[in-house]
């Protein structure tokens, strides 16, 4: 049994409380009263608003914001086989705090000695406006996402303190592991999606599945600390009311890895092609100006090969992801967005050839 609220429904008064006096939010005064709601739209993970009354006014935050390991045992299977949960926990606690990126203020992180329970305590960024995959974004919240993603790679770009240390490595073996069920992952993807996904784009998918051991073993020369599901639905605008212009949420994929990976999904999967065609230049050269400032010396030639492999990266999470977490409606809706906007950008960049070329060099 985990030592702290693993639902919505087990948070405590006494708990919460604890916790905001820890944080510096609270002082001597006490809470009184403590209600819920379910926000947000995650498959891996549970996350709920709390309002709070105290025993004086303005005593502490009026609401917060606690996410759990998800309901669904489908779900928390594989976020526990993967070790997500305890990913995200660490990234809280070890590199939030040193980055420019914008997430959430946490007040409290634990996670259970199996990794299959956890608990956040965040600061609410609300009033704001979630991003969704489906209704895509503006220009404008596009190159935010772009240069929070500099945000996060510049300072961690090749620099073994972040990419070496212990919390933000993969689960042992966990590449062999994913070779392994990947074929399986695209035989469910074909059926439930054969008619959906045009047949040019599903064999994209299928090409990908037939390189994907060597794909998912390779190790990239150079790497940043990446989110590793950098989309729409991990992002936050207008926080705070406008305070600040977007936030970044839902770190459980967070892993060393070559920093083109999270540029390639969010032009690719992300923010569509409709959007990605007429402003894909503008965005690369924008994430190259955000890096050089910041100290990496990016050039779009130089990134340009690193980019087109990266775009992969949303072709192999829709097809993963729609087989091993738990099957809904807008999840479907989902996935076929993020393959059919991945799969786009590929052929457009042919992201196959790109990839079996580096695996020639490698």
């Amino acid at each position: 049994m985990a030592d702290f609220p693993t639902t919505p429904a087990a948070v405590e008064a006494r708990w919460l409380e604890a916790k905001l006096r820890d944080a510096g939010l609270l002082g001597d005064a006490h809470i009184t009263d403590i209600s819920w709601v379910a926000i947000g739209t995650g498959q891996v993970g549970d996350t709920a608003r709390f309002t709070i009354r105290y025993d004086r006014d303005g005593a502490g935050p009026a609401t917060v914001a606690a996410k759990f390991a998800s309901s669904d045992p489908t779900s928390r299977g594989t976020a526990a086989m993967f070790g997500l949960y305890r990913k995200e926990v660490s990234f809280y606690r070890e590199l939030a705090p040193l980055i420019d990126t914008r997430t959430p203020r946490t007040y409290a992180g634990e996670v259970s000695e199996d990794g299959s329970d956890f608990v956040l305590l965040f600061e609410d960024l609300g009033p704001c406006q979630g991003g969704n995959q489906l209704a895509g974004c503006t220009i404008e919240e596009a190159r935010h996402g772009v240069m929070q993603a500099a945000a996060l790679h510049a300072p961690t770009y090749c620099n073994p303190v972040y990419t070496q240390a212990a919390w933000p490595q993969g689960v042992e073996g966990i590449g062999v592991r994913m070779a392994e069920l990947y074929p399986k992952a695209q035989a469910i993807f074909r059926e439930r999606y054969d008619g959906l996904l045009e047949p040019e784009l599903m064999q994209v998918c299928e090409d990908l599945n037939a390189l994907i051991a060597p794909y998912y073993l390779r190790e990239p020369r150079e790497v940043s600390i990446t989110h590793g599901d950098f989309r729409l639905d991990n992002m936050l605008f207008d926080v705070c009311g406008g305070t600040d212009p977007v936030a970044i949420v839902d770190w459980q994929t967070t892993v060393p890895d070559c920093p083109l990976k999270d540029i390639g999904y969010l032009l690719g999967c992300g923010i569509g092609s409709a959007l990605r065609r007429p402003y894909e230049d503008e965005l690369l050269d924008l994430y190259c100006a955000e890096m050089n400032r910041r100290g990496v010396p990016f050039t779009r030639e130089g990134i340009w090969d690193r980019y087109r492999v990266g775009a992969l990266h949303g072709v192999a999470t829709a097809v993963f992801s729609a087989a091993f977490v738990v099957r809904t409606e807008r999840g479907d809706a989902n996935f076929l967005s993020m393959a059919r906007n991945s799969c786009e950008l590929c052929l457009d960049h042919d992201s196959i050839g790109a990839l079996r070329h580096v695996l020639e060099i490698a």
